[in-house]
């Protein structure tokens, strides 16, 4: 029998982008329910919040999802604000967890937590061989503390807490404001609204030649539900696709699957970021047979799809 069956669940974050993938993943595990608390009656921020979470939830197992998280330009603007937030939540709730003997604790953290220069493909051993990258390394080193936590609470009290680093995400329900989006859905909301509108260019980020690894959510979620069940070690394992595509070729491959023929205008004065990321997938196959079934190509047509029907037809 599964480890989820009848067990009373919390995802953080889980009406935002990921969680409620995860959320829908779970209910094949036959929990006895799944409880996700809204910002707005339990901010994670605040421990009173957590406690309450506790008290009304009476949760058996934790999973970890929610982030104060974006894109380069939110990064830069927001070190402050994104180191203080992800930090506080996840140590507070962890601590939370111990004190009310939670079965199990997974969370999932970054890969902006890697070493900016990490050889490619990243292996989880290569986590601590070096300073994130610049722009989103506030962020990135609170979630690498959340590691550490994870581990050390392992170590002194048995705490059974899981960490999961998966790569950048995609898909439906994503976040497509341009002010604080990642690259998918900030190019696939550029390149539409340039096809309307009948504009003869797009404006891109950086140079283009930085890469990076991509993982349709509901893959992701899969991973994460999979390890909830089965995952129960002290080493963080990477979720990802294994499959690296350089900007200029993703955005290329974008407009034409919006059939957009426009010219594409790259601005170098924007940061590329982390040169290269691709994750080496190898420990999540091993440990708990995890594989991502869905392609670059279809998860963006997909995706494309969808907010063509959910946000263009509304605006």
């Amino acid at each position: 029998m599964s480890a989820l069956h009848g067990k009373r669940i919390v995802v953080t974050g889980g009406a935002g982008f990921l969680g409620r993938h995860v959320c829908e993943a779970l209910a094949r595990y036959e929990p006895e329910n799944v409880f996700v608390p809204r910002s707005a009656e339990y901010d994670l921020r605040d421990l009173a919040s957590i406690r309450k979470l506790f008290d009304v939830a009476r949760p058996h197992v934790i999973i970890h999802l929610a982030a104060v998280v974006g894109g380069i330009g939110a990064n830069r603007e927001n070190p402050g604000k994104y180191f203080y937030e992800n930090a506080i939540m996840g140590i507070q709730l962890m601590e939370e967890s111990r004190l009310h003997g939670i079965e199990k604790y997974i969370q999932a953290g970054t890969i902006c937590a890697y070493p900016k220069f990490t050889p490619v493909p990243f292996k989880e051993d290569d986590l601590w061989n070096g300073y994130p990258e610049e722009t989103n390394a506030p962020y990135g080193v609170a979630k690498k503390a959340l590691i550490v936590q994870a581990q050390a609470y392992r170590q002194q009290y048995g705490m059974n807490a899981v960490s999961l680093l998966p790569v950048n995400l995609y898909g439906p329900w994503d976040n497509f404001d341009l002010n604080s989006s990642h690259v998918i859905p900030a190019l696939i909301r550029k390149v539409l609204e340039a096809k309307e509108a009948k504009k003869a260019f797009i404006e891109a980020w950086g140079t283009g030649t930085a890469s990076r690894e991509f993982l349709f959510v509901r893959d992701a979620a899969e991973g994460i539900v999979i390890a909830s069940d089965k995952y129960d070690e002290p080493d963080p394992v990477n979720l990802g696709s294994g499959y690296e595509i350089s900007i200029r070729d993703l955005t290329y491959l974008i407009c034409e699957l919006c059939e957009f023929k426009g010219e594409v205008r790259w601005d170098p004065t924007k940061p590329d970021g982390q040169p290269r990321r691709c994750l080496d997938t190898t420990r999540a196959r091993q440990k708990f047979g995890f594989v991502a079934g869905t392609s670059l190509r279809d998860g963006l047509v997909e995706t494309i799809d969808w907010y063509r029907k959910q946000v263009m037809k509304q605006s």
